[in-house]
């Protein structure tokens, strides 16, 4: 079977491990002729057969797949979800519904295409300068608004705000910009800000049934400019009380914007009112570990996206992990403080900690870190499994007190 991979990139790279060690032939496709170098550097060429790189003619890239008789067409990161679908699409392969592929990207559609199936939303507007961004903040009288780019992902220009002044400052620090993946912002998405704790749910989807491989807890904090960081990620058991919430509320969503055939990273805040979508990726979830979560999980998105390409009827098979008898599991975003050359050793000494069972650094050595304020200036991130919680918050008390000293930049 050969399957074309769109932006293999982030998780997709392991995406294309996966599929080779399964007995696929993967050839790599570009949706655009620049990729910035954060995702980049996770592009392993040796996963494909062939890399045809950038075409920017899609007739001709389109004859090019049914050339090699290419069998599936998927996306391995965001950028590629467009392309990836649209190419699906005209080969006649199984993909998601073609007339809501823009939903799937712009995040004003999205929640337009989602609030149209009686589903909860935060109030929203799309705005193409600071000055509109401002008005509509003061014409809801919102007590605070989220600024961030239309199609980006993570917190990548991601800011709270509490008044037109900063709406509108947050507008300007994103438009003229490019987002994440190097793509023009000419314009930004303005939302109320939701309250309640933030999820995200990792599914995948084949012949319109969705199955749920994942299920995580997000805490995040305040960075030095008032955009949110990631600080870690926790699972959540999908039989359990706000897990079956969850995977209802997401299963609609998910129908909603015409998913039927891939995986779909969705984050919700669940509040008071119950869940609220925050937005869907029709990809893999980023930059995650797939190996940690087989192991500790008994099945990752990457997993069950292979199962779902490979041999989609076996997903109907596959058993449920028995939780209860797993270690606490902790995903930890790294936080660089102080600037400056990186510290080879660093990542060396985290790895020592007792709980640590997986590290992914973000950066090359003697490359300079700036201070964290988003994902693509976090140092990387590990994952910590223990007995009980005590020992793991004992290991991530003391991995803080390190950044706090400056451990990702200073030589000792």
């Amino acid at each position: 079977m050969k399957v074309a991979i769109v932006d293999g990139y982030s998780t997709g790279a392991t995406l294309a491990r996966r599929l080779a060690r399964a007995g696929a032939d993967c050839v790599h496709v570009r949706s655009q002729p620049d990729i910035g170098a954060f995702l980049l550097r996770s592009f392993s060429p040796g996963d494909y057969v062939l890399d045809l790189g950038f075409t920017g003619d899609f007739t001709s890239l389109a004859r090019e797949l049914t050339h090699l008789r290419v069998a599936r067409v998927v996306a391995g990161t965001e950028t590629g979800v467009v392309l990836a679908e649209t190419l699906a699409s005209a080969l006649g392969l199984p993909t998601n519904d073609p007339a809501l592929v823009a939903a799937r990207r712009d995040k004003s559609l999205m929640q337009q295409a989602v609030q149209a199936a009686g589903l909860a939303t935060p109030q929203t507007t799309v705005a193409r300068s600071a000055r509109a961004a401002a008005d509509w903040y003061a014409v809801w009288d919102l007590a605070e608004a989220v600024v961030k780019p239309l199609a980006s992902a993570g917190t990548d220009g991601v800011t709270f705000c509490g008044s037109a002044e900063e709406v509108g400052q947050a507008a300007t620090a994103v438009l003229g910009t490019v987002n994440l993946f190097g793509e023009p912002n000419d314009a930004v998405l303005v939302q109320e800000r939701l309250r309640g704790t933030e999820y995200c749910v990792n599914t995948v989807s084949a012949g319109g049934e969705h199955h749920v491989a994942e299920i995580w807890r997000y805490t995040k904090r305040l960075g030095p400019s008032a955009a949110p960081i990631y600080d870690f990620q926790e699972p959540v058991d999908a039989a359990g009380t706000d897990g079956k919430v969850l995977v209802a509320y997401v299963r609609e969503v998910l129908d909603a914007l015409g998913i039927t055939e891939t995986p779909a990273h969705t984050e919700v805040m669940l509040t008071d009112r119950g869940p609220v979508l925050i937005e869907t990726g029709a990809r893999l979830g980023g930059g995650t570990g797939p190996d940690v979560v087989d192991a500790y999980l008994g099945v990752s998105q990457t997993a069950l996206a292979v199962t779902a390409t490979m041999d989609p009827a076996s997903l109907h098979t596959r058993t449920t992990h028995d939780a209860g008898r797993q270690p606490v599991l902790r995903w930890v975003d790294f936080i660089n403080h102080h600037p400056g050359p990186a510290n080879p050793d660093a990542l060396t000494k985290i790895a020592e900690l007792p709980s640590v069972v997986a590290v992914f650094p973000g950066f090359a050595p003697r490359q300079y870190l700036a201070a964290t304020t988003s994902l693509p200036t976090s140092p990387g991130f590990a994952y910590l499994a223990a007995p009980t919680s005590q020992e793991l918050i004992e290991d991530y008390d003391t991995l803080r007190a390190w950044e706090r000293e400056g451990i990702y930049t200073s030589c000792r």
